[in-house]
């Protein structure tokens, strides 16, 4: 339940919305020995404040598998207190642990204040993504 709020946030700071069965969805593959993706989440005095989703895939240009951070989300109230960072650096553990080669993950360029801290733990490589939905 603690989830909920925070996904919800999430797609609404991103101006999407999913239909409550694709979240459904979302979070039982959380669950899924058999799916490669997965969730982390930050806490401020046992209360779940943030959350990460990341998935291992295939590359066409390295040996080993790269790790997505698909979805990074602080709640309003805790921010500034250091839990994106964390995330992000639990997410380059597991990236570590499961031989990964890289993390990558996207972001709107408006969104300035992530992106204060994206640029001190990762390389900004100036790619602009196109998308078509099918």
């Amino acid at each position: 339940e603690a989830w909920n709020p925070l996904w919800a946030g999430y797609l609404a700071f991103y101006e999407s919305a999913l239909r409550p069965e694709i979240s459904d969805l979302t979070w039982d593959r959380f669950h899924d020995p058999d799916e490669q993706i997965f969730a982390l989440g930050g806490y401020v005095d046992g209360e779940l404040m943030a959350i990460a989703h990341y998935l291992f895939h295939r590359s066409t240009w390295a040996p080993h598998r790269y790790c997505y951070l698909e979805d990074l989300f602080v709640a309003p109230a805790a921010r500034g207190r250091g839990l994106g960072r964390a995330l992000i650096e639990a997410v380059y553990e597991k990236a570590r642990v499961a031989n990964a080669s890289r993390v990558y993950w996207l972001t709107q360029s408006n969104n300035t204040q992530a992106r204060i801290l994206y640029d001190k733990v990762a390389d900004n490589l100036g790619f602009i993504q196109y998308r078509r939905v099918i």
